[in-house]
């Protein structure tokens, strides 16, 4: 939930993707800090940046439409990107770690090391922007 926009979300049915408000990407970062993530993606795709507070409000702000990409490079809790990594997913957004592999949550170790969230469409140049052709290799072999 967004309590000061007074808004609630979910995982039904979500409404369809909003048209991107430029050809330029907006990535969203910290207040405090750009993760060094951001800032390589950012530089490679000339994105906007656009700064916001918590990992939800972050994420939710690409499920929103008012940003494209959110790159977490500095580890959080997994009931930290749980909700909203789930509420991305519904709403048809890509959501990976940053290397592309898939998000593993009820693990012992509660502890995520990084966490992407953008639209469906910025998934490959984000992540050829981080690892170049290195990310599909790691896919292509079951991500081992």
């Amino acid at each position: 939930s967004l309590p000061a926009h007074n808004m609630v979300f979910a995982t039904d049915p979500a409404p369809p993707l909003p048209p991107r408000r430029s050809d330029k990407p907006r990535i969203i970062t910290s207040r405090n800090r750009a993760p060094y993530a951001a800032v390589l993606v950012a530089n490679e795709l000339e994105c906007d940046a656009v700064r916001l507070g918590s990992a939800g409000a972050k994420a939710m702000a690409v499920v929103l439409g008012e940003a494209d990409i959110y790159i977490h490079d500095g580890g959080m809790y997994q009931w930290d990107s749980a909700a909203p990594s789930g509420v991305a997913a519904a709403a048809g957004m890509h959501v990976s770690r940053i290397d592309g592999s898939p998000l593993i949550y009820n693990s012992p170790d509660a502890w995520l090391p990084d966490f992407l969230v953008c639209r469906p469409e910025l998934a490959e140049p984000v992540l050829d922007a981080l690892w170049g052709d290195r990310w599909r290799v790691h896919r292509d072999n079951g991500w081992q």
